[in-house]
């Protein structure tokens, strides 16, 4: 007598594998997605269409728009991915700062073990991090930091600004750490143009944050200190006066320590 075939039953909340159709059709978005980060690092976005996409990787235009149904969508998901990864490096480097006694950045009186030297380390790893991921993919960094590319700047929020958001979150939430374990003085409310201020508040409304006003524009005041170091090197603007800009980029790590509280390097 032959016996009924066995249906496989799913566990309850087990996550059905994708199918092979779907493996595929991911494999062919990404396919599509590093192709075209590709050509608009080395050709630049004006030089970029979907046809030329297409030709790129052996299909037709038209075969591209079963994965995207625009260019504009396409470059969307292009800074998403270059978001992802250069947060995901970010990441990785705070969790690698494990200083010791030895280390040449930061030894001194201060125990290794102690919170502040080990959060000098992280914002330190962070800051280095982005130079370094930065200088090593100038295109891409123009791509995030630099113009907008036509057509993402339309006001509208989409996996391009989750994913930039989520890379601001890393430096965010080390900026949070930092508050929480070793608070530093702060501007007051009163200290703060009114106009200034108001704009802070709908910031830190917006980040659904518990800090003082002051601390978010000690944030703000940081990533500009940050962003500002590292673009005029890739864009080659130190270049008129220095062949070597990473002994200028410690220097502004000092600065950047100092105004959360934090000394850099360490006195010995």
């Amino acid at each position: 007598m032959t016996q009924p075939a066995e249906t496989a039953v799913a566990e309850p909340g087990a996550v059905q594998a994708p199918s092979r159709r779907d493996r595929l059709r991911a494999a062919t978005i990404e396919e599509i997605i590093q192709t075209a980060r590709q050509l608009l690092v080395t050709e630049g976005p004006e030089a970029v269409s979907l046809r030329a996409i297409a030709r790129e990787m052996g299909m037709t235009a038209p075969g591209l728009y079963r994965y995207f149904g625009s260019y504009e969508e396409l470059s969307r998901h292009v800074c998403a991915s270059i978001f992802t990864e250069l947060g995901e490096d970010i990441h990785q480097a705070i969790q690698a700062a494990v200083p010791s006694p030895e280390s040449p950045d930061l030894a001194g009186p201060e125990a290794a073990g102690s919170d502040t030297v080990k959060l000098t380390a992280m914002v330190v790893a962070a800051c280095r991090e982005f130079r370094r991921w930065s200088l090593n993919h100038k295109g891409e960094f123009g791509l995030l930091f630099g113009v907008p590319l036509p057509g993402l700047d339309d006001g509208r929020y989409d996996v391009a600004d989750e994913c930039a958001l989520a890379f601001a979150g890393t430096f965010f939430t080390l900026f949070l750490e930092l508050w929480s374990k070793a608070p530093f003085p702060v501007p007051a409310p009163e200290e703060i143009d009114p106009g200034l201020r108001g704009q802070l508040v709908r910031y830190r409304d917006a980040l659904d944050a518990d800090i003082p006003v002051g601390a978010v524009l000690t944030f703000l005041r940081c990533w500009t200190v940050l962003y500002g170091a590292v673009a005029m090197e890739v864009f080659g603007h130190m270049n008129f006066a220095l062949q070597d800009a990473a002994p200028m980029f410690e220097m502004t790590l000092g600065d950047l320590a100092s105004l959360v509280g934090l000394r850099y390097p360490l006195p010995r």
